[in-house]
């Protein structure tokens, strides 16, 4: 591995993970930005030619090492399509080993269900997708809960922002306002859920920068961020943290 954040410790004594973001609409990569979702244009990157996402996946984990990608399929959370699996199995074979967090709108029994037993990865419930508190409730650790926000709205069922005790363990803090748009992380809203249960995993979403985001998401006790503008760019990862 290159130098990086992967394996370093974070203030609360776990391993500090960026976690690289791929989101995929009609079968290619496209660049997000301040969850204008609708405005996503085809992704150009550095990191690789093209919009193919396993083209994309492999460049991502070149620049940023690490054993967790988190896939966003906009067709399935926006319009309520079918998972893309044929997407999701070409990043899981150009990818061996790296294990696959999917947001694919997953909003009943059936539809988890269904992806859990293609076993192409580790499915992250939306709270902006939820009625209730069922599928949260119900798979525990199997899944990954998003809490999520926008411009200070909480998205979906509030007992799924209130109720820490249904959190599993790993809970991405998304502020979709933020995603893409280089603005800094929501520190207030991550140390806020960081607070509320010992032992919770927490990922930051949205607006991380560069070193200084990750120092500061270190220092609040996250455990670790999902990114991808700042990957692109260039920003991240560096070889020091201040």
């Amino acid at each position: 591995m290159s130098p990086g954040f992967e394996g370093r410790e974070s203030d609360e004594g776990g391993a500090f993970r960026l976690i690289p973001v791929l989101d995929l609409r009609h079968g290619g990569v496209v660049r997000a930005r301040a969850g204008e979702r609708h405005a996503y244009a085809p992704i150009r990157t550095p990191l690789a030619s093209g919009s193919a996402p396993a083209d994309i996946a492999r460049g991502l984990l070149a620049a940023c090492p690490s054993d967790t990608l988190y896939l966003a399929d906009l067709d399935a959370i926006m319009d309520g399509a079918a998972p893309d699996l044929a997407s999701l199995a070409a990043v899981a074979r150009a990818c061996p080993g790296v294990h696959l967090w999917v947001d694919a709108g997953f909003a009943d029994q059936d539809g988890l269900a269904r992806f859990m037993a293609t076993g192409l990865g580790r499915p992250v419930v939306g709270s902006e997708s939820q009625q209730d508190a069922g599928l949260v409730r119900d798979h525990g650790t199997r899944v990954v809960l998003s809490l999520d926000t926008r411009g200070g709205e909480r998205l979906g069922p509030a007992v799924l922002h209130e109720e820490p005790a249904l959190w599993p363990d790993d809970v991405i803090v998304m502020t979709l306002a933020r995603v893409g748009t280089g603005s800094g992380p929501d520190l207030a809203a991550i140390r806020a859920v960081a607070e509320r249960r010992s032992g919770l995993r927490v990922h930051a979403a949205g607006g991380v920068r560069g070193p200084e985001d990750v120092a500061a998401l270190r220092r609040i006790g996250a455990a670790g961020a999902l990114v991808a503008s700042a990957i692109h760019d260039g920003r991240l990862p560096s070889s020091g943290v201040t």
